[in-house]
């Protein structure tokens, strides 16, 4: 628990206080956020603001991580079984990072071209393929040193599906599409002031809950799994707890600055990147299905944007005033804090819903 205390400490520290150099270096190289014509109207006051903050929170993670593994030397011996970097971490900090750069190039583009117009649909698809296919090989195809694997061979909804077998290079696939699905979920969920940002708190906050409650009651702890017929096999959850924590808490300092008027925002380098981030974290918890459940929020926005887009081809006609959502109801009258605030409300009631049946399930086996 110490460890994971301290990632997320060093995390907030470093992004509360990082993220106000990030607004200088980014203001003086002009780095100011495009705003789309065709969006509404009150979001024109917005240009200008720098953009490409998720820099800040992705350092701050990396480096808390650094600091949880110093931490973990101070622990009992019997508990220093993941003092080193593991393949976990690489899987996931690569995630978040690559993803993170994947969003970089599109925000370049934006911000040297003065316009909305970054990478193209096709390419920004391609960047997040590739890292997403690289990080599945990984997971999938390198052991980690006690032989395990980062992700399964198994669908997965509070634990592995034992009938659900896809094999290594359906699983490479489940693993590729959870990553993009949930990157351009994150990313299509950002666009108001601390929306992107207050939701992922909330997602990471869970996963993070999920990684030390796996770890208190982990097959790979002897003492624990000689003495109880059930445990979580899983690879390296202190690892999942301390990424997903130092992430949130990154996200938190990050969101003093990027509440609404926000003086920076996390751009497609921080949407591409925490959606990587936690597409990762679900597959490595054996929780892809439930993952749908955790992240309801980022589900319902993206399917709101393919009901639109099926809606307006078959038929011609637009079920939402716009798409993503919340530009629906920023159409209807509502303030850009009402729905900020609401629609963390449903992403609360989301994490809610799957924390309880994932603790459920664990209550309905030990019982």
């Amino acid at each position: 628990m110490r460890a994971v205390i301290v990632a997320a400490a060093v995390a907030f520290i470093i992004s509360l206080f990082g993220t106000p150099i990030a607004i200088r270096v980014f203001t003086a190289l002009k780095a100011g956020q495009p705003i789309r014509t065709i969006g509404p109207a009150t979001h024109q006051g917005k240009k200008g603001t720098p953009t490409m903050g998720g820099v800040a929170f992705i350092i701050a993670t990396v480096f808390a991580y650094v600091a949880g593994h110093i931490a973990l030397t101070t622990l009992p011996e019997r508990q220093i079984a993941q003092e080193s970097p593991t393949m976990t971490a690489l899987v996931l900090l690569g995630l978040f990072v690559f993803c993170g750069v994947v969003g970089f190039l599109d925000d370049f583009l934006k911000v040297r071209r003065r316009n909305s117009d970054g990478l193209s649909a096709k390419g920004k698809l391609l960047g997040q393929l590739i890292v997403g296919g690289a990080f599945a090989a990984v997971a999938l195809y390198v052991p980690s040193t006690n032989g395990e694997t980062v992700a399964s061979e198994h669908i997965s909804f509070i634990r592995d599906i034992s009938w659900l077998d896809v094999g290594k290079v359906g699983s490479v696939l489940v693993f590729v599409f959870v990553i993009m699905a949930m990157s351009n979920g994150v990313n299509l969920t950002d666009g108001l002031d601390g929306l992107a940002t207050g939701a992922s708190i909330l997602v990471l906050g869970a996963y993070a809950l999920i990684g030390f409650w796996q770890y208190r009651h982990w097959c790979g702890d002897s003492d624990y799994a000689r003495v109880n017929d059930y445990c979580y096999q899983v690879r390296d959850p202190l690892e999942i707890a301390m990424i997903a924590a130092a992430a949130a808490a990154a996200c938190v300092g990050f969101l003093w600055w990027n509440t609404s008027p926000a003086r920076i925002f996390m751009g497609d380098t921080g949407a591409l990147g925490l959606g990587g981030l936690i597409g990762g974290l679900a597959v490595a918890t054996r929780t892809t299905l439930l993952s749908v459940i955790i992240g309801g929020l980022f589900v319902i926005i993206t399917m709101s944007v393919v009901i639109q887009i099926i809606s307006f081809k078959t038929t011609g006609k637009r079920v939402f005033r716009m798409s993503p959502l919340q530009h629906h109801f920023e159409l209807a009258g509502w303030s850009e804090v009402n729905i900020v605030v609401r629609f963390w409300i449903v992403a609360g009631i989301c994490v809610a819903i799957g924390l309880g049946l994932f603790y459920s399930d664990f209550l309905a086996v030990m019982g």
